[in-house]
């Protein structure tokens, strides 16, 4: 696998290379990890909104619908009953969340692994000025960018500033997100077919993979 990675300029010449420390690599374990990133990410996005009224909830049914003997039929004490046509519902949906919880250390394998897993696919780009070349903002010159690292229509772009101009030269491409780096998880690092990072952007995500001690070690 290879432990170095280019750095472009967005005219494509080259700027440098950038060294992958072993502390940022995983390519022995965690792939379970990543799948339960994955599906806590997913259920997380998850409304959980449904919602039914349970019989106390249901307007009306206040009054005994018959008196409860001599009438030959079943005891009633409200219409309201779930076994009625318009009562409440038993044990029905009510608003909850479906976040899943994962521990620090299982979160970090799992993007560490991702990560692995794009760098040995040649998915990661890495550009040397967080503006990517586009202080416009313009689509077309996102549009240029993207050709110009192979990454077609179909990219993430890490950048390590709120203010980069790329979130506004992406807004029309459907396919091309922008996140920070402090944004990135695996499910964002494996949806897509190429991640950009710029390289102030790169430095931040891996501070995130490795704690202090393990990357000055």
């Amino acid at each position: 696998m290879q432990t170095t990675l280019s750095i472009v300029t967005p005219a494509g010449g080259q700027a440098g290379v950038f060294e992958l420390k072993p502390c940022w690599i995983e390519e022995e374990k965690g792939d379970q990890a990543v799948h339960d990133a994955v599906v806590a990410f997913r259920a997380a996005l998850r409304s959980g909104s449904a919602c039914t009224k349970r019989r106390g909830e249901v307007s009306g049914g206040g009054k005994k619908p018959w008196k409860q003997k001599g009438s030959g039929r079943a005891r009633a004490g409200s219409i309201r009953s779930p076994v009625w046509r318009g009562g409440g519902i038993t044990f029905g949906p009510l608003p909850r969340s479906y976040a899943k919880n994962l521990n620090r250390s299982v979160r970090r394998l799992a993007l560490k692994r991702a990560f692995t897993e794009r760098v040995k696919e040649d998915a990661v780009a890495v550009l040397a000025d967080d503006t990517f070349g586009l202080a416009a903002g313009k689509t077309k010159d996102m549009v240029q960018l993207l050709d110009q690292v192979a990454a077609g229509r179909d990219a993430l772009i890490v950048v390590s500033d709120d203010n980069s101009p790329a979130f506004r030269a992406a807004a029309n491409l459907p396919s091309v997100l922008v996140l920070k780096a402090s944004a990135v998880n695996p499910y964002w690092l494996l949806l897509f077919h190429k991640v950009v990072f710029s390289k102030p952007a790169l430095e931040q995500f891996l501070q995130r993979l490795a704690p202090t001690d393990e990357v000055t070690a």
